[in-house]
C-alpha cells in the first residue's frame, strides 16, 4: 500500500541513522508473546504477538488418502485467511494473492524442513493416513505477517494432540483426545524475513516500514548437526537484491535465528509450565 512521501522519508532518514521509530536495531524483533490452547475444538492451536501484530493458527487431523506419490507419508494443507478485522486493506471473500502466497511459504518451511515426521503419520500405507489441517488467521495485521504465522504454526503443532481414532469403524472421534502428540523431529524450521528500505535491510518490520519496503526475502531456516540450513527461500517486492546486501542477509541469518529460537524455546517453556 503506499505511503505518503513524507512518512517513507523520515522511515529513511531514521534508517540511515541506524535507527527506527520504536527505537529498534535493525534486525531487532518486537517483543514475542506464545499463547497456546486458545481453540478448546482444535487439536492443537497458538496465539503470538509481535508487537502489535497478532495470529492465531490452529490444527485439526483427519484420516485420509495419501497422496499416490507419498503412499506411506501423512499430509498437509496450509491455509490462510488474512480477515478483514485485521486491517482495512483486507477484504472479504475468496483468498487473494497475499493469502496464497503467505500460506504457502509458512507451509514450504515447515514442509522442507523435515520438521513433521511424516511417515509416522501413516496407519496403512496406500490407504490410511493422518492428515494436517493448519489454519491460519490474521487478527491485527502490523507488519511481518508471515514471521508471526511461521512461529504461530509451530508452536500449535508441539501443542497438539492426536485425536482417538476407532480404527474399526474407521472414525475419528472429535473432542476426544489421546496423549499422543503429533511425531515431529529436533529441526526447529523458524522463517527470517528481510525487508529492503533504501540501501537498508532490517526485519520484523511495522506496517509503515513494510510498506516502505522495495523488496523481501523470506529464509526457512532450521539446524541440523548444529548447523544451519535453509530449506527454503521466497522473494517478494519489485526490486532486486544486489550481492552484497544478499551476503549480508546471509551473514546475520544464522545470529538472528539463533537468538529468535532461544525467545521461542524460553516462551515454550513457560507454556508447558502453566
Amino acid at each position: 500500500m503506499e505511503l505518503s512521501k513524507i512518512m517513507k522519508r523520515k522511515i529513511m532518514d531514521y534508517l540511515k541513522e541506524g535507527k527506527r521509530f520504536d527505537g529498534r536495531a535493525a534486525l531487532d524483533f518486537r517483543a514475542l508473546t506464545i499463547e497456546t490452547g486458545i481453540s478448546k475444538n482444535a487439536e492443537g492451536s497458538a496465539r503470538v504477538k509481535l508487537g502489535n501484530t497478532e495470529v492465531l493458527v490452529g490444527v485439526k487431523m483427519n484420516v485420509c488418502v495419501p497422496y499416490t506419490d507419498h503412499e506411506g507419508e501423512g499430509t498437509m494443507i496450509t491455509t490462510a485467511e488474512l480477515l478483514p478485522l485485521s486491517s482495512d486493506r483486507f477484504e472479504p471473500g475468496p483468498p487473494g494473492i497475499e493469502s496464497v502466497e503467505t500460506a504457502r511459504i509458512v507451509d514450504r518451511g515447515l514442509r522442507e524442513s523435515k520438521f513433521i515426521d511424516f511417515e509416522k503419520l501413516c496407519i496403512k500405507e496406500g490407504e490410511k493416513v493422518w492428515g494436517i489441517f493448519l489454519d491460519l488467521y490474521s487478527l491485527n495485521a502490523d507488519g511481518n505477517l508471515i514471521d508471526a504465522f511461521s512461529i504461530a504454526a509451530i508452536a500449535a503443532i508441539l501443542s497438539a494432540k492426536m485425536p482417538k481414532y476407532d480404527e474399526v469403524k474407521g472414525i475419528v472421534n472429535y473432542g476426544e483426545w489421546t496423549d499422543q502428540s503429533i511425531p515431529v523431529t529436533d529441526k526447529l524450521p523458524i522463517n527470517l524475513t528481510f525487508h529492503k528500505i533504501g540501501k537498508n535491510i532490517l526485519l520484523d518490520p511495522t506496517r509503515e516500514e513494510e510498506d516502505s519496503s522495495e523488496a523481501r526475502l523470506s529464509l526457512a531456516l532450521s539446524r541440523t548437526n548444529n548447523k544451519l540450513y535453509i530449506n527454503a527461500a521466497q522473494k517478494g517486492g519489485e526490486e532486486a537484491f544486489t550481492e552484497e546486501e544478499l551476503n549480508e542477509m546471509l551473514d546475520n541469518a544464522e545470529k538472528c535465528y539463533e537468538k529468535l529460537e532461544k525467545e521461542f524455546k524460553k516462551h515454550m517453556e513457560r507454556v508447558k509450565k502453566a
